[in-house]
C-alpha cells in the first residue's frame, strides 16, 4: 500500500503462485478426506475481513499433483479457452460469429452488464493481503474494500480526508478530467488514474463506468443545490447516486444474472444462507472466488468502443492485446491511458433503443481466448500464470474453497452428476467428483440454465449475498427508506441503466451520437 493509503493499480490480480511440482499421487490420494476448516467462530466475523458461509472441508488437498491439474484446467488452448480466432481482429471478432464458436452470446445480457458487474465486485470486496495458492485464512485477511453497495471505490475516505478525489474548487463534487473528446478519469503525469480503487482504470469501460458516477454525483449535486434544498449538498448528492445505483443492482442487473424469479424468492423470504448479523455484513470466499467470478465468463474478446472516435470512425479493440504492452496509445481497452478516441459509447453497452448495442457471451465454461493472456503490466509481480482462469482456479487452494457439490448439498440442492463434468476426468485427481467451485458454478449455468444466468446454487449465493449486503447496511434504501422508489426521470417508467447514463450526461443523446 502507498504512503496515501491506495493500492497500486496492479495489485488487482494478486500474485502469482509457486510453480506446480510433478510428485506422483493417486487420484484418491490427492482427494481423500482433505483436512475441515478451523472453526471459523461465525460470532468473531469482523466486517473488514473476509470470511466463510460453509464450514466445509476443501475440494482437495494442496499437492503438488491438485496444483498441475488445477494449472492444466486453466491453460491457454485448455478446456476453458473458447478458442476465438484473435488474428481475424477485434472488429471481425464482433462481426462473424463463426470466430467465436465456442463462445456464444448471451442474448439476454447486453456487454455492459459485465462492467456493471466488475464495478459492483470493487465496491465490495479487494483481497490485496492473500498469496495466490497459499493456504490463507478468510477471517484473518483483510478486504480493503466495505461489504456494502455504498461506493467506498468512488467516494474513498471522502472529501476531507482523500482530498485527491475531489474538486478543489468545489469540495462537494468529485473530480473529472477530460480525455480529450470525451471525460476521462483525473491521471498523474505517468497516466495513472487518481481513483480509490486503482482496478476501476483496469480496463477502458470500468474507467468509462467510474467517470459515469463521478458525473452522476456532481449532476446530483447540482440537483440538490437548484432545488434549494438545507444541509450538506455532498451528503445528499451520494445518497441520490448511491440509492439509484443500489436500485439498480436490484432491479437491473440482478435478475440478469441469477434470474427474476430468485430474486423474488430470496426478497420474500428469509435469507437461508449469508445470514450476517445486522451491521455486521463481511465477505465470504466462497461469493468473492467461487461465485462472482462468473462474470470473466460473460466477457467478449473484443469490443466496440465508441462509434466515432477513431477518426470520426468506430473504436474496435481487443479487450486485452500483450502485444500492446508499451505503447503510449495502445489498440486494445486496457486502462492506464489517455487520448481521445480513449472513451465508452454507451450505446454499445446499454440498449438505448437504437440498435447499435451489443450482447455479452454466455456464463458457461468458455472464456475469451485475451483472458488466458494477460498483459504482463497488470499483474504486479510481472510473472506467470497470465492465464485469469488459472489464477482463479489456484485461488481455490488459497482459500481452501469447498467442491460445488459439497456445496449444493449443503443447500439442499441436486448436485451435477458426474456425467454433466466428465470432461475433467482427464486430470486424473477427481475433479468430476470434487469440482472447484467456480468451475461448477459455469458449469450449472451451462446445464441448467443454457448460459443466461446463474444456476441454483450460484443464483442462491449470489442473490443472498447481494441483497444480505443491502439488508444488512442499515443506510441503504431497502432499510432507511424500504419503500423508496428512484426520483430521477425515467423514460420506461422503470428506472434502468440508460437512464442513468442519461442524467450523468455521457448517453448518446447529450454526445450528438
Amino acid at each position: 500500500m502507498n504512503a496515501d493509503g491506495r493500492i497500486s493499480r496492479k495489485r488487482f490480480l494478486g500474485t502469482a503462485g509457486a510453480a506446480a511440482g510433478t510428485a506422483a499421487l493417486s487420484p484418491r490420494g490427492a482427494l481423500a478426506a482433505p483436512p475441515r476448516h478451523p472453526a471459523h467462530g461465525r460470532g468473531f466475523l469482523r466486517p473488514e475481513h473476509f470470511g466463510r458461509i460453509f464450514d466445509l472441508p476443501p475440494f482437495a488437498r494442496q499437492t503438488p499433483r491438485v496444483e498441475a491439474a488445477l494449472r492444466e484446467l486453466g491453460m491457454p488452448g485448455g478446456l476453458l479457452d473458447a478458442g476465438d480466432q484473435l488474428s481475424a481482429g477485434a472488429e471481425a471478432l464482433i462481426s462473424d460469429p463463426a470466430l467465436s464458436a465456442n463462445n456464444p452470446n448471451n442474448p439476454s445480457h447486453t456487454a455492459g452488464t459485465t462492467f456493471f458487474g466488475q464495478f459492483v465486485d470493487h465496491d465490495i470486496t479487494f483481497d490485496a493481503g492473500s498469496t495466490l495458492g497459499r493456504a490463507t485464512v478468510p477471517e484473518a485477511t483483510k478486504n480493503f474494500r466495505t461489504p456494502a453497495l455504498d461506493l467506498d471505490s468512488v467516494y474513498g475516505a471522502g472529501p476531507v480526508a482523500q482530498q485527491e478525489l475531489y474538486d478543489a474548487s468545489d469540495h462537494a463534487k468529485l473530480k473529472v478530467e477530460s480525455g480529450g473528446l470525451f471525460e476521462d478519469l483525473p491521471r498523474r503525469a505517468d497516466g495513472a488514474a487518481i481513483v480509490a480503487d486503482p482496478r476501476n482504470d483496469e480496463n477502458l469501460m470500468i474507467a468509462g463506468l467510474h467517470c459515469a458516477f463521478v458525473l452522476f454525483h456532481n449532476r446530483a449535486v447540482d440537483l440538490v443545490r437548484a432545488n434549494g434544498r438545507s444541509g450538506d449538498a455532498f451528503a445528499q448528492a451520494r445518497r441520490l447516486t448511491t440509492w439509484h445505483y443500489q436500485w439498480l443492482v436490484v432491479h437491473e442487473f440482478l435478475p440478469q444474472i441469477v434470474g427474476q424469479r430468485m430474486v423474488e424468492r430470496v426478497l420474500r423470504a428469509r435469507r437461508r444462507l449469508y445470514r450476517p448479523a445486522a451491521g455486521r455484513a463481511f465477505m465470504p470466499v466462497e461469493f468473492q472466488t467461487g461465485v462472482y467470478r462468473m462474470g470473466h465468463s460473460m466477457v467478449r474478446p473484443s469490443y466496440r468502443a465508441n462509434l466515432a472516435g477513431d477518426n470520426g470512425r468506430p473504436f474496435f479493440g481487443l479487450v486485452f492485446d500483450p502485444a500492446q504492452d508499451g505503447a503510449a496509445e495502445p489498440d486494445d481497452l486496457r486502462g492506464g491511458s489517455r487520448a481521445p478516441r480513449r472513451f465508452i459509447g454507451w450505446q454499445t453497452f446499454f440498449d438505448f433503443g437504437d440498435g447499435q448495442v451489443k450482447p455479452n457471451k454466455k456464463v458457461d465454461t468458455k472464456l475469451s481466448t485475451p483472458l488466458f493472456d494477460l498483459p504482463l503490466g497488470a499483474i504486479a509481480s510481472h510473472d506467470p500464470p497470465t492465464s485469469l482462469a488459472q489464477r482463479n482456479l489456484l485461488r481455490h487452494l488459497t482459500w481452501q474453497l469447498p467442491s460445488g457439490q459439497r456445496v449444493a448439498r449443503a443447500m439442499r440442492a441436486e448436485p451435477l452428476s458426474g456425467a454433466d463434468l466428465s470432461e475433467l476426468k482427464p486430470l486424473g485427481v477427481g475433479f468430476e467428483r470434487s469440482t472447484p467451485l467456480w468451475y461448477y458454478v459455469l458449469k450449472e449455468a451451462e446445464v441448467v440454465g443454457d448460459g443466461l444466468h446463474l444456476g441454483p446454487v450460484g443464483g442462491r449465493i449470489a442473490a443472498e449475498v447481494l441483497l444480505g449486503l443491502l439488508q444488512s447496511d442499515p443506510g441503504s434504501y431497502l432499510n432507511a427508506k424500504r419503500r423508496w422508489r428512484p426520483t430521477l426521470p425515467s423514460k420506461s417508467g422503470t428506472f434502468r441503466m440508460t437512464d442513468f447514463l442519461t442524467f450523468a450526461g455521457v448517453d448518446p443523446a447529450s454526445r450528438g451520437q
